[in-house]
């Protein structure tokens, strides 16, 4: 079994990567839109980090607090586990054409494409910022939650006419499911690191999120 490298970490860091990931092992035909959603992952998490510097700047230019820490909890939260939720079945679904990879792919990333329109949308309290007094600062994770909720839209319509197109079908992933898939350990520790992180964010969502009055615009 090949040693993980992913996420690439610093060596001071002590802590080791937890998946292996190489595109050259991805057949062929399959391997563009592999990459193509790992540049989408990178996009989100990338929007999601914006979207916190964003909501910093309109909490210290007066507004209330609650969306710069739903703002935190987005990123940490949802970071890793949409990596390990959708795209890790998505790649393993890809590598070994598998229905069931593909049925959780996309059962999730239905979610994902839900929540990005609601970013996009900017709902007040939501830990998505925006704000008439600092327009300029929140046209810019606006511009990128909406890029995301489009590409993710699209992305979903390509990979389920594929799906559809291959001759794959809930009866092949339940079939997959009887013969054993989800008894594979790596499938069992993505489940279990999906569950930790879900509860994890659950937690800090219950306990941890500030709770003020906004004066919200």
């Amino acid at each position: 079994m090949a040693e993980p490298n992913f996420p690439p970490l610093p060596a001071f860091i002590p802590m080791k990567p937890c998946f292996y990931q190489d595109f050259d092992e991805i057949p062929e035909q399959h391997r563009s839109m592999c990459k193509k959603m790992y540049h989408l992952w990178i996009l989100n998490s990338a929007t999601l980090a914006v979207n916190l510097i964003g909501c910093f700047a309109w909490m210290f230019g007066g507004g209330g607090v609650t969306n710069f820490g739903m703002a935190i909890i987005w990123l940490l939260m949802f970071t890793p586990c949409s990596y390990v939720c959708w795209f890790r079945p998505l790649y393993k679904a890809f590598k070994s054409d598998s229905s069931f990879n593909f049925m959780a792919f996309f059962f999730v990333f239905m979610a994902q494409v839900g929540i990005s329109i609601i970013q996009s949308i900017g709902i007040p309290g939501w830990g998505v910022c925006y704000n008439i007094l600092i327009a300029l600062i929140m046209l810019v994770p606006t511009i990128m939650f909406t890029a995301v909720a489009t590409l993710s839209f699209i992305a979903l319509t390509r990979i389920h006419n594929f799906y559809r197109g291959s001759g794959n079908s809930m009866s092949k992933a339940q079939e997959e499911w009887a013969t054993g898939a989800w008894k594979n350990p790596h499938v069992q520790a993505a489940a279990q690191q999906a569950a930790m992180g879900a509860a994890s964010g659950a937690m800090q969502d219950q306990y941890s999120s500030p709770q003020y009055n906004d004066n919200q615009m």
